[in-house]
């Protein structure tokens, strides 16, 4: 095997196999109730999380579940909007430090949401401001310099595509939901002959 392949596929399992399980398990069990309850999950995210960010949404509502996606700089400009009583937002940043995120987190507790921070720095300003928090290591991002968000994002979108797996399982949702709002393509095809 590739030596960085190699290296890579230990970093990112290291730092799955970091994931506290009560934590992880809060977080899928305040999700379910959101949604049981009739609100949404909204996750914020900037630059390299924002397609993380998407791909959760995508996955989310082609189940017909219910997700937005906040960029963490529009939100001041009116997408703030998003977010009604009773959401969950989560809130994506590697550091914890970054001054958008801070921004918006303090923005956000002015409203009556549940706020989870994902992030690989538990000691840092939203480790310790947001309530909720769901903190990963990192050995390295896997560039020459480790600063570039290669790693990290990569994790970030595992723990979120499980985040939505979970979902799906606990709140029972169907082959036959998914069906219907995924006609095209060759999944749809796949899907539809599989109907008849």
């Amino acid at each position: 095997m590739n030596r960085y392949f190699e290296h890579v596929g230990k970093v990112i399992l290291d730092s799955l196999q970091s994931v506290d399980d009560a934590m992880y398990a809060a977080l899928i069990n305040d999700a379910v109730n959101t949604l049981e309850s009739g609100h949404k999950i909204v996750v914020s995210g900037l630059g390299k999380n924002v397609p993380v960010c998407e791909k959760f949404v995508g996955t989310m509502v082609s189940m017909g579940l219910r997700a937005s996606y906040m960029n963490t700089n529009s939100a001041i400009h009116g997408d703030l909007g998003i977010v009604e009583r009773g959401d969950l937002v989560i809130i994506l940043t590697k550091s914890g430090e970054t001054s958008e995120s801070i921004y918006l987190h303090r923005l956000l507790c002015q409203r009556d949401c549940e706020r989870w921070l994902l992030t690989f720095q538990q000691d840092s300003t939203l480790g310790r401001e947001v309530d909720h928090v769901l903190a990963l290591q990192l050995e390295d991002e896997g560039d020459p310099w480790n600063i570039s968000p290669n790693n990290s994002t990569i994790v970030d979108l595992i723990i979120l595509q499980g985040l939505a797996m979970e979902i799906i399982k606990k709140t029972g949702v169907t082959l036959e939901q998914f069906r219907k709002n995924h006609p095209g393509g060759h999944i749809g095809e796949t899907l539809c002959h599989g109907k008849e």
